[in-house]
């Protein structure tokens, strides 16, 4: 008997039920199948994404173009089509997923001190001017001002590490105080929306809220519980882009990002052993050896 795809869109608003296939496929095999090299054939990680109403033509253009990528790597054996995990996209796995699940925890008080960037880098060099604001933006930086982008994180290494690497030498990186007095406006923490991150935690909870309330009193099955985890991990791994876990001393009162970890961290955790199950499920229909390699791990599995 075939393996019926839950409804994606069980307890979840219509643009919660999933990313792109590329991203859900990823975040599958980063839960699911993380630190197995072994190859998953291509008709199971299909299935998998049919899970989230995900057309197979749609499922076979994202493992296409993954393997384009080089985040897949392709082995056929007779009419059988697998892909395995590229090295490349295991190390990405394994980086991004200790990022993430670390995401939100408390942290210590705040020293005060501010990671300034300085940098001049001419309009007509933009493949550079976009390297730059990229990675500034990957490790946490914000714009200020046009060409001056600060960080409440000591990120002196990671910043003049990335100015040599692009080879920017009108550049200056300080580590300074916000001197008493100034124009509240040009307050560094100005340099994020604030309102818009509020946001952002707040639609995750009123999301998510529901399905925690009806895990806790039992009406969740395997199906459902996949779809809700991988969602919710969806949602989750983008926080970290828009949140450089600005210190709470520079934060609303109430600010909601506690509440939306301690909301992910139930679930993610709580559901992984329901989720895990339908995964092994739709697996086994293909091939029950590989079915039996199937790990789910928690919150707390951050080195695997």
């Amino acid at each position: 008997m075939s393996v019926q795809p839950a409804s994606p869109a069980a307890d979840l608003p219509r643009g919660q039920a999933g990313g792109s296939p590329q991203h859900l496929l990823l975040t599958l095999l980063g839960d699911y199948w993380y630190g197995q090299r072994a190859p998953l054939p291509s008709a199971a990680l299909v299935a998998l994404l049919g899970e989230f109403a995900i057309t197979e033509v749609s499922a076979r253009a994202a493992l296409s173009r993954l393997a384009r990528r080089g985040l897949l790597e392709l082995s056929r054996a007779g009419r059988r089509t697998s892909y395995a995990l590229s090295a490349r996209a295991a190390e990405v796995l394994t980086e991004g997923r200790g990022h993430i699940l670390s995401f939100g925890t408390a942290q210590a008080a705040w020293t005060g001190h501010w990671t300034v960037a300085a940098f001049s880098v001419p309009e007509d060099d933009r493949s550079r001017r976009h390297a730059l604001r990229t990675r500034l933006g990957w490790y946490g930086f914000a714009p200020l001002y046009d060409g001056l982008w600060v960080s409440p994180h000591g990120r002196v290494r990671e910043v003049t590490g990335v100015l040599a690497e692009l080879g920017i030498d009108r550049a200056t990186v300080f580590i300074a105080e916000l001197a008493e007095g100034g124009p509240v406006g040009g307050n560094p923490v100005k340099a994020w929306d604030l309102d818009a991150l509020r946001s952002g935690y707040e639609r995750l909870l009123s999301a998510y809220g529901p399905v925690r309330e009806r895990w806790r009193s039992g009406q969740i099955g395997t199906a459902e519980a996949l779809v809700a985890r991988t969602a919710l991990m969806d949602d989750w791994r983008t926080m970290p882009g828009l949140d450089p876990e600005l210190p709470t001393e520079l934060l609303p009162a109430q600010w909601p990002r506690a509440r939306a970890r301690e909301l992910f961290v139930e679930l993610y955790d709580g559901l992984a052993g329901l989720a895990e199950q339908r995964v092994v499920q739709v697996v086994a229909e293909y091939d029950p050896e590989l079915a039996a390699l199937v790990r789910s791990h928690t919150s707390r599995s951050r080195d695997l």
